[in-house]
């Protein structure tokens, strides 16, 4: 039985080394939270809430997540006894949506628990892999000549699949252009729900780009709509936005709404509801595949864990902690090496934080223990 007598929250900024623009807004810099679970023997378990600044992928926000971790996650925990992190993730489930925050203190307690068992967290999960295919995702760039540059390099990282952000304005010529220059790279767009039902017509032009996917094409709730594309379009859509719980991938099957899955931790509220996920897509003959928040390295290292399981068949956005960030979180890096990330083999996480490195980076700190 596993009971947890701190907890301690750190708000964590680091700049950004290439600037990162999607549909929605643009990012120099991300400030996100590293929880830290400590329990009664002092055994340590770290997880990261992944949420952006603003309210634009999600409505969830540094703010909000600092806000109900404080004052709702962290007195459940403290007050729970648990065996394994699915039970403590039934706990937290009383608290209504707030997945980013979640996710956090569920990475957290997975790290713990696998830690004490001593066993990777890969293989706590059901991983079956040594080492994990590498996507890599490229936000809109200034001009076309700008995003080619930027493809060039992370193809020549040696990266199995680009993923290039669109918006109304940015789709099908930079999209020709890219597959013009590069055509043997798997290549997949995502809107983040930028257009609408009437934008069918855009789509049919990107249809016949040969593209891995179509991801979110739509707004989140806009099911139907993605099931009406999906069966104008060969190529396939993903799901991203749309798809925060398991009882959402149950109404997309259904619908028929797309044909591949991108499961965010942070979006499903945890490593528990991922697995979950996963394990339904499986069945239904679904792909899937990691997505990423641009996590440090403690939220990088959950999403490489997680994307041993076996039914991520397609290149995760697991790229080297060098795509993003000039130095991480993590005493050692988080490298790709052709195209791939090893899973690590020792127990927990796999990746230690550097205790004075996220020291210097902390604009805030909070430590919570029971009846303090």
């Amino acid at each position: 039985m596993i009971r947890v007598e701190a907890v301690e929250l750190r708000r964590v900024r680091l700049p950004l080394v290439h600037q990162f623009r999607t549909s929605s807004h643009a990012k120099r810099e991300l400030e996100h939270i590293l929880v830290v679970l400590r329990s009664a023997d002092g055994a340590v378990g770290w997880g990261e809430i992944a949420s952006p600044s603003g309210p634009f992928y999600s409505a969830e926000t540094v703010e909000s997540c600092w806000g109900v971790a404080r004052s709702f996650l962290a007195p459940l925990v403290l007050g729970a006894s648990w065996e394994h992190p699915s039970s403590l993730a039934g706990a937290m489930a009383k608290v209504r949506g707030n997945h980013f925050a979640r996710a956090g203190f569920d990475m957290a307690a997975w790290a713990l628990w696998s830690g004490l068992q001593g066993v990777p967290l890969a293989k706590a999960l059901g991983g079956t892999r040594s080492s994990v295919e590498a996507g890599v995702s490229l936000g809109i760039e200034p001009t076309i000549d700008d995003l080619l540059a930027q493809v060039s390099a992370q193809v020549a990282s040696g990266y199995r699949r680009i993923k290039l952000k669109i918006a109304p304005g940015w789709d099908v010529e930079p999209v020709r252009e890219v597959r013009s220059a590069f055509p043997s790279v798997p290549v997949h767009v995502d809107a983040n729900g930028a257009y609408g039902i009437s934008d069918m017509s855009i789509f049919r032009t990107l249809d016949e780009c040969g593209l891995l996917m179509i991801e979110q094409p739509f707004a989140p709730r806009a099911l139907v709509a993605h099931a009406e594309l999906q069966a104008e379009l060969a190529t396939p859509v993903c799901l991203d936005e749309s798809v925060e719980d398991v009882e959402d991938l149950v109404t997309a099957l259904r619908l028929g709404s797309g044909r591949i899955l991108n499961i965010k931790v942070s979006r499903m509220g945890g490593l528990t509801q991922a697995v979950r996920a996963h394990e339904l897509a499986r069945a239904e003959g679904m792909p899937v595949w990691c997505g990423g928040m641009h996590e440090f390295g403690i939220g990088r290292a959950a999403n490489v864990a997680l994307s041993s399981l076996p039914g991520f068949t397609l290149p995760s956005d697991v790229s080297g902690s060098d795509k993003y960030y000039a130095r991480d979180v993590t005493t050692r890096p988080i490298v790709s090496v052709d195209g791939f990330v090893d899973v690590p083999e020792g127990p927990g996480l796999g990746w230690e934080a550097d205790l004075d490195f996220v020291a210097g980076h902390t604009t805030d700190q909070l430590v919570i223990k029971k009846g303090g």
